[in-house]
């Protein structure tokens, strides 16, 4: 009998934009029998990917949700640091997001890029050369080169073990394109709702009979000043009424506002969201470890 491809995902980053010391900035990540894979990277996720044990030249695969920037500041980090340490020696990451995305990566590695000088420092300079060449690198160094591909909702990535959908998440619509993506596996199915708010179709149809949903939690019901806030970003009883009409198993929530780590606020989410939704109920941490084939009770970490 074949053996099941276990699927590991371990939280990078479950706070907002602002500063802090115990959330960093939205990042996941997921490894599954060759893959090593970020959904989004964050202000702090790069820091916690090594935390958590995943050197970057691992990464095979980013999958970034939308372009704001605590979704993506970190990207570029992992486009230089894995093609200067790799030496070469690792195929190209694998990039998909949403447009602009050739476009912004352009801007980072470009020739007339952000960090334009300082690539073309490291692959011409004789000091850069004989550092390539003594982590094994084959001269003539090559720049940086990873495959970007702009995707769209309805579109499919197929992986050795995974497939994933994207999907469409209602967020900062028409100034962005927002995204969720649905991975699955022989192991099960993950979703990762990116950033959205509502209860929109669009989400219960990603999520829908799946074993995981990783959705945004920024404030929790009634804290938002306006009806196009809330329908901007997730709150706690629209999550939950998205995980009940999709027949969710487990919701894991994240990308929390502080106020939300105030002593008992968390465990009063839980008990509301227990109202609508009879599923697990994950509240998330940085650097915790799930599995798909574990069935977690519910629990504030």
């Amino acid at each position: 009998m074949r053996q099941e491809t276990e699927l590991k995902i371990t939280l990078l980053g479950t706070g907002t934009p602002a500063p802090s010391l115990t959330r960093q900035s939205s990042g996941y990540l997921i490894e599954i029998g060759d893959d090593v894979i970020v959904m989004d990277h964050g202000p702090g996720a790069a820091h916690r990917l090594l935390e958590a044990g995943c050197h970057p030249t691992r990464v095979t695969h980013a999958f970034i949700s939308h372009m704001h920037y605590d979704h993506m500041m970190d990207y570029p980090r992992l486009l230089l640091q894995r093609w200067d340490i790799g030496a070469g020696k690792i195929p190209e990451l694998k990039v998909y997001g949403p447009q602009p995305l050739a476009r912004i990566t352009d801007r980072i590695i470009g020739e007339d890029s952000v960090f334009g000088l300082d690539i073309e420092s490291r692959v011409s300079h004789q000091a850069s050369k004989d550092v390539y060449v003594s982590r094994g690198g084959i001269l003539p160094r090559q720049k940086p080169k990873p495959e970007i591909h702009e995707v769209v909702p309805g579109d499919v990535i197929e992986g050795k073990d995974w497939r994933i959908t994207v999907g469409e998440a209602a967020h900062f619509q028409p100034i962005l394109d927002c995204l969720g993506f649905r991975m699955e596996t022989e192991a099960g199915t993950l979703v990762y709702s990116g950033d959205s708010g509502g209860v929109p179709d669009s989400m219960i149809e990603l999520a829908r009979d799946c074993d995981m949903l990783i959705h945004m939690c920024h404030f929790a019901s009634g804290m938002e000043p306006t009806q196009g806030y809330r329908d901007a970003s997730g709150n706690h009883m629209d999550i939950a009424e998205i995980a009940r009409r999709a027949n969710v198993k487990t919701v894991v929530l994240t990308h929390f506002i502080h106020l939300l780590d105030q002593p008992g606020v968390l465990e009063q989410l839980v008990t509301e969201m227990k109202t609508v939704y009879d599923g697990n109920i994950i509240i998330g941490r940085d650097l915790m470890e799930l599995s798909l084939n574990v069935k977690y009770p519910h629990r504030i970490d």
